[in-house]
């Protein structure tokens, strides 16, 4: 995946590789992670060819920015396209207490970001959710702002709707708009991803796996401590059951073909087009290797027609976060 082997993000994005690497389950969202495994695993993405690094401020309260600093001292700058999430605010129990979107806010967590990551500017810079006391056309002006200062070269948005997209656009040019798309989360096909096309601006994919769940290797077990999962609708009770019945039969399609149901999964998104950029939330190097793979697979009309056979959009159960999380997520409002 050398420099040939580029995808550009948005009609004046960077040049990204044709999947990124999604750092947030490196710092205790799905249980405990080993440092030197985490290190290893980005640096196994770069020397890959895998630029795309995906980190938010607010992942282990900074932890993640400071990790990914660590894995980039030595590299060189260029190698590495940096995307930040910003805004999430956090209690020191880790709970959750809203987003900051203000465009002094902006400013403020976009300094410790550079200090903590250890660069002078960042690549992709996005506010992680929309901050509902807060114009989005206010929150990109002060990332515009910043962009003509040096501190960012591009502007992404996240888990926002079309109309919010519309809006930003009008303020600065959007790269991306990076996004929960799986087979299990298919929402923003109906408003959001036909808009994106209409304007140019590239789909960064997280949760490709449905955090796991479609990875082939989740089951009935007890989510470990720390882990989010735990507390996530489609991992609980009969809709996990209902959910790894679909996966069952994914697994089939995924044996013929001779790859793993994960593979098979992100070979989907892959197939959604060149504005579809996947992100894998790799912990490990194994896990890694073996989402990229992925990139090898062709699938045929045959191949998609049995996909969808087999998880059907809108049959998975239960929704991505619990109730009091839907409630604040834009792009949710697009895609009732």
């Amino acid at each position: 995946m050398g420099q040939e082997n580029r995808w550009q993000l948005g009609l004046a994005g960077p040049r990204v590789s044709r999947m990124g690497l999604g750092l947030m389950g490196m710092s205790g969202v799905y249980g405990e992670a080993d440092r030197n495994e985490s290190i290893a695993t980005i640096h196994a993405a770069l020397d890959a060819g895998i630029n795309l690094l995906d980190t938010g401020d607010f992942y282990g309260m900074g932890h993640n920015e400071l990790l990914l600093g660590e894995a980039l001292r030595g590299r060189r700058r260029d190698d590495a396209i940096i995307s930040v999430k910003f805004g999430g605010l956090r209690a020191p129990s880790g709970e959750f207490l809203g987003q900051d979107g203000r465009p002094v806010a902006v400013k403020n967590f976009l300094s410790y970001s550079l200090q903590r990551l250890g660069v002078d500017y960042i690549d992709i810079y996005r506010p992680a959710r929309l901050d509902p006391s807060v114009p989005i056309e206010e929150t990109v002006g002060a990332m515009a702002d910043m962009v003509k200062a040096g501190y960012v070269r591009y502007i992404g948005l996240s888990e926002v709707g079309a109309d919010t997209v519309r809006r930003a656009q009008l303020v600065h040019p959007i790269a991306d708009l990076q996004i929960e798309y799986s087979l299990m989360s298919r929402g923003i096909e109906a408003e959001i991803l036909p808009m994106t096309r209409e304007l140019g601006i590239s789909i960064t994919a997280y949760g490709v796996l449905s955090r796991g769940l479609l990875s082939g290797h989740w089951s009935q077990a007890p989510a470990a401590a720390g882990d989010i999962r735990g507390m996530l609708p489609r991992f609980q009770g009969a809709n996990l059951e209902q959910n790894l019945g679909l996966v069952d039969a994914l697994r089939k399609i995924a044996d013929v073909r001779g790859v793993t149901a994960a593979q098979l999964s992100i070979a989907w998104v892959l197939s959604r087009g060149d504005t579809m950029i996947p992100l894998i939330g790799a912990r490990r190097r194994d896990q890694l290797r073996e989402a990229q793979r992925a990139l090898q697979i062709e699938l045929t009309p045959n191949d998609l027609a049995q996909i969808e056979a087999a998880i059907p959009s809108g049959a998975v159960a239960g929704t991505r976060y619990a109730a009091a999380q839907m409630a604040h997520l834009d792009s949710e409002r697009s895609t009732r």
